[in-house]
């Protein structure tokens, strides 16, 4: 079985969602379901995206088990802020690389 498969297999069984559910959520037959979770059947981009979704993770954290790239934790955090807070951080950003500029000097 192969990583991803255990991963959404475990992530199921975690939410304590039955393949029957999963799915009808994902608009397939439970044998696909099953196929998915044996590694039998690969996962198409959109069914990751729709996985990400329903068991609220990543598709990152779905593909490499919670190793997410801390660019990808950043941006997501990000988009979550408001239009002032985001414009805070990109003066802190500016900020830091000024400093590191002087320090490098």
């Amino acid at each position: 079985m192969n990583a991803l498969a255990e991963r959404l297999r475990a992530c199921r069984e975690k939410l304590h969602l039955s393949q029957e559910y999963v799915a009808n959520y994902m608009d397939m037959g439970r044998a696909t379901v099953t196929q998915i979770e044996l590694g039998n059947r690969k996962v198409t981009a959109e069914e990751l995206a729709q996985f990400s979704i329903l068991y609220g993770l990543s598709c990152d954290e779905l593909l490499l088990g919670g190793q997410t790239h801390p660019t990808t934790k950043l941006t997501e955090g990000f988009y979550e802020l408001d239009e002032k807070d985001q414009e805070e951080i990109m003066h802190l950003i500016q900020f830091k690389k000024m400093m590191k500029n002087k320090r490098l000097k």
